[in-house]
């Protein structure tokens, strides 16, 4: 054989393995380069330490996990780690290994119609969350995961330019869902999906943690892939009150499940957030009038403002939300001893009113008070201690209407001629589903000249002499506990005549508190039967005879009552034979 063909064979594999050896060199520095890229990025959003070799390592392997609570998706918030979401599909990203955790486990389900809520309003097709699915294995294909360390709560933003919703929808639903899971601590980061930009009131959430909120959009600029170690989707519903009236006409929900006593924590921690002090007050009261600058204006304000302070003797002060800072806003809303304003967002600030103060909300032409009561819902939410009164303009003189601005500000003009007319001459919108009812537009934005006689004596029917704070007790229902030691007995005369005697002992938190009035409910029931005979009784033993029959099993149910309406639980079922 050739011995220079065999050297220049020997030489090329050698080449070649050099050559080899050379690539997957400069492999591994690339993907040591791109880890390092990848951990940048992650460090620049958060100065939490990752160790980004071993977080991918545990998402291929462990996949995403999920644990949910809640039975619907209106109510239920998700607990995820590795969660991912790809920024150029603007979907969330569920990755299957055989470690992976998805509880509920829905299936198809799932899609009907989502999973949960990313806000706090009640099924409302645009604040649907969901995911995508895909096996851990198909990350190989996909661009590097950039991962968030920080724990992470997901939600969407209703309206961040309205103050009603940026406090009713999204500020207390969310300080609350953080109360709910100890991780979500002031150390956790907010993310906003639903798409809008900050909004005039960005500031007021960034009061609710330490890190600054990100938004959908600047998702984007952090990687293609972003995966978060640990994070919580959706929101508590727990502390709203009111409906929009997406399904029927909007008014209270229907089941509150939030009093005054939880507002006022949220409205300590938000004046402590803003360096509001309480203790600033001087001894002077005062009356405030909310100004609205733009719509639905006072259009006598000045008048108005002199009315007050002769009627109640007092500094009368104005406030508008384009001439205060927020924080100037708070510090004399929490001092104030009466708070007037137009229907409209800016009423929410009364939440920040000092308990024994008076709201007087006054309502434009045509719009009926009964109708939209977000904020007399608020000031008589038990635990609030307000005083609320609606004024109502009734006279068409003193309104002024603008039919011919934009639709959205409250014009008629693309309206035909006949329906244009109805409304101007119609005196009371009627009820009406959310959100473009032109004649409800129509007189919402209308501006007007108030009554102020008509006031006066409005208010006057309420507050009999000078309005102010009170310094209260706390005002909490409380409610009996079960009644204890419950025993029965019983006597048999003949064959036709049975007494049946019960006795009880107090429930046990009776003794430390101060009641007007104890009462006690007990329920007989004949085993067998679906009916039962109810008494109400002021003592803690009691004979019955009528309708006790010898031979016969009954079920005796005790239950104590506080005040005629606070019904405690009932004791134990006493099965009695006689």
């Amino acid at each position: 054989m050739n011995i220079a063909a065999v050297f220049n064979a020997l030489l090329v594999s050698v080449l070649a393995a050099v050559l080899w050896k050379y690539i997957k060199l400069r492999e591994h520095v690339f993907m040591v380069e791109e880890e390092l890229v990848l951990t940048r990025q992650s460090q620049e959003l958060s100065q939490v330490q990752i160790d980004y070799h071993a977080a991918l390592q545990a998402l291929v392997e462990d996949g995403t996990r999920m644990v949910c609570t809640g039975r619907m998706h209106t109510d239920r918030i998700c607990r995820f780690e590795s969660l991912c979401y790809s920024t150029e599909a603007d979907e969330f990203v569920y990755f299957h290994s055989n470690s992976s955790v998805m509880l509920p486990n829905l299936g198809s389900r799932r899609f009907q119609p989502a999973l949960l809520d990313l806000s706090s309003v009640e099924d409302h097709n645009t604040q649907y969350f969901n995911f995508v699915e895909l096996p851990a294995a198909a990350l190989k294909f996909m661009p590097k995961p950039v991962f968030v360390p920080d724990v992470a709560l997901i939600v969407n933003r209703f309206n961040p330019d309205n103050l009603m919703h940026v406090f009713h929808d999204d500020l207390l639903p969310i300080y609350y869902t953080m109360q709910q899971f100890s991780d979500l601590d002031l150390e956790a980061r907010l993310f906003f999906m639903e798409g809008w930009s900050e909004g005039a009131h960005f500031d007021l959430y960034k009061l609710l943690s330490n890190k600054q909120p990100l938004l959908r959009e600047q998702l984007k600029t952090l990687g293609r892939l972003l995966c978060f170690t640990k994070s919580y989707v959706g929101l508590s519903k727990i502390t709203t009150w009111y409906q929009y009236g997406f399904v029927q006409p909007q008014g209270p929900k229907a089941n509150i499940l939030v009093s005054g006593n939880e507002i006022r924590q949220f409205t300590k921690f938000m004046t402590q957030k803003l360096n509001v002090s309480l203790e600033e007050s001087s001894s002077e009261e005062y009356i405030i009038v909310f100004s609205r600058t733009i719509n639905r204006l006072i259009l006598n304000e000045a008048e108005l403002i002199l009315a007050l302070a002769q009627e109640f003797q007092m500094k009368t002060i104005t406030v508008s939300l384009e001439e205060h800072s927020f924080s100037d806003i708070v510090r004399l809303i929490s001092n104030a001893s009466m708070l007037v304003s137009m229907h409209g967002a800016q009423l929410v600030m009364s939440l920040f009113l000092p308990r024994g103060a008076t709201v007087v909300e006054l309502f434009p032409y045509a719009i009926n008070p009964e109708h939209y009561t977000p904020y007399k819902t608020l000031a008589t939410l038990p635990g609030m201690d307000l005083q609320y009164i609606a004024w109502q303009n009734t006279d068409r003189e003193d309104t002024v209407t603008y039919p011919d601005r934009p639709w959205d500000q409250g014009g008629i003009a693309h309206l035909d001629k006949a329906e244009q007319e109805r409304i101007i001459k119609s005196t009371e919108v009627p009820r009406h589903l959310c959100c473009r009812n032109p004649e409800w537009l129509f007189r919402a934005y209308q501006d007007t000249k108030v009554n102020i006689p008509s006031l006066i004596h409005v208010i006057r029917q309420t507050v009999k002499s000078k309005p102010g704070p009170k310094k209260q007790k706390w005002s909490g229902s409380l409610y009996p506990g079960k009644v204890r030691d419950a025993k029965c007995q019983a006597s048999v005369q003949g064959t036709s005549e049975a007494k049946l005697a019960v006795s009880w002992q107090i429930p046990w938190n009776l003794k430390y508190l101060k009641v007007r009035e104890v009462k006690y409910e007990v329920w007989i029931q004949e085993q067998g039967e679906n009916t039962y005979m109810p008494y109400i009784l002021s003592h803690q033993n009691h004979t019955f005879s009528e309708n006790i029959k010898p031979f016969t099993i009954y079920l005796v149910w005790i239950r104590c009552i506080f005040n005629k309406n606070l019904l405690g639980p009932f004791a134990d079922v006493l099965l009695c034979s006689t």
